[in-house]
């Protein structure tokens, strides 16, 4: 007779998944790519090694799953952003221009500073994303990037 997982059993591996997902977006987070070694995501999430292996045979399926996990948050806020204002662009765009009549951005063109930053902020993050080497320093450069691409007073 073949061996059926219970219910329980199935609970117990889903929430072991899940907290082998959260403690790898922690590292990732904290250390970028470079830093989050099977073992640390392990021994963050309270598991065997072996453990995740057992849910993500490799280290690439593990990283699929974190990308997945952590940009379907960023997808829907900007559904729920869209839905309220339009597109994402637009809701940005808004932002520049609302910036620009309250004087606290110089003046410009806020549909073409959008399409300007969303871009730069793409391109930027491509070549660190694909190395593993995007961090808080790349996050912390591409923001002081963006304040001064905008006009923002220091």
């Amino acid at each position: 007779m073949p061996y059926r997982s219970t219910e329980r059993v199935k609970v117990r591996l889903t929430a072991s998944r899940e907290r082998i997902v959260v403690a790898a977006i922690g590292i990732l987070a904290e250390h970028g790519y470079a830093g989050c070694s099977v073992a640390a995501v392990a021994a963050r999430a309270g598991v065997a090694t072996g453990s995740v292996c057992r849910h993500f045979p490799a280290k690439s399926d593990l990283f699929a799953e974190v990308f997945r996990t952590a940009s379907q948050r960023e997808v829907d806020a900007v559904a729920r952003a869209a839905a309220r204002e339009g597109t994402a662009a637009a809701l940005l765009a808004g932002y520049i221009a609302d910036g620009v009549a309250s004087g606290e951005l110089p003046p410009q063109d806020p549909e073409l500073t959008c399409t300007a930053v969303v871009g730069a902020m793409a391109e930027a993050l491509v070549g660190p994303l694909a190395a593993g080497v995007a961090g808080p320093d790349t996050i912390g450069g591409l923001t002081t990037f963006l304040h001064r691409a905008l006009g923002v007073s220091p």
